[in-house]
């Protein structure tokens, strides 16, 4: 917990104008092998924008040297908006499919002629209900139908599946993710849970002053502003005294 905890927070702090997005990848690693852990392989955060969970820009956790090559360099931006996903696994974070029911889906930009009344009627709900954003087959009032309507639409790639992955028995995984607007006056984080640290102990800590530095840094760019003014009175008053 503490580990994926520490990484979110690294990473809402380094995700800021002018900041590029490995260097959140290469920081997330960092912390977690400070708690003899490891970020999932492969996960992405993206860029949202109006109507779209995956825009152009992406922040990949862990990656493999292929993965890191096929990853664009991107430099974040004043206005942007980022859902930033951190999952770090005590075990060796390659998360793996299982049979288990997949629930969630999301429609793509292909297009197919259904042959089943079935795949045709749940199709028009999604592209009605849902547009191309992810959802649940549970919130359908006919579940089984949706089940059979949605078998053609996924094997002709109509709608894409979020398949459940797994982690070796016996490991533990943690996750984090929150939405950051990238305003002119800082990082502004609008969704994500609280967290007490008082809850949970650790024996590991964080001594490299790198990263403390960053766990600690304030999303605010006036309050910045004002540490750094009231710092530079207080080194100026030092000065003036020793004169």
């Amino acid at each position: 917990m503490m580990a994926a905890h520490n990484a979110a927070e690294a990473a809402l702090r380094l995700v800021k104008p002018g900041n590029q997005n490995f260097a959140v990848t290469d920081t997330v690693t960092k912390i977690a092998e400070v708690y003899k852990c490891k970020p999932v392989e492969g996960m992405l955060s993206f860029q949202l924008q109006q109507g779209r969970i995956d825009g152009e820009k992406t922040i990949i956790q862990n990656p493999t040297e292929a993965q890191r090559k096929e990853v664009e360099k991107h430099e974040f931006e004043t206005h942007e908006v980022y859902g930033v996903d951190v999952i770090v696994s005590t075990g060796e974070g390659q998360g793996k499919e299982a049979e288990a029911r997949v629930t969630v889906f999301r429609k793509t930009e292909e297009s197919y002629s259904l042959k089943l009344k079935a795949s045709r009627e749940f199709f028009s709900k999604v592209q009605k209900n849902h547009g191309t954003m992810p959802f649940n087959i549970r919130s359908f009032d006919d579940e089984k139908k949706a089940r059979l309507g949605v078998t053609e639409c996924v094997s002709h790639k109509l709608v894409d599946p979020y398949p459940v992955l797994w982690e070796k028995a016996g490991e533990y995984v943690a996750q984090f993710k929150f939405t950051v607007l990238l305003m002119p006056t800082g990082q502004h984080k609008i969704t994500g849970l609280p967290f007490e640290n008082s809850l949970y102990d650790t024996k590991f800590k964080i001594d490299d002053p790198e990263l403390k530095q960053i766990i600690t840094a304030s999303t605010n760019n006036k309050n910045a502003k004002k540490k750094k003014k009231k710092a530079e009175r207080e080194a100026a008053t030092v000065v003036k005294s020793e004169d």
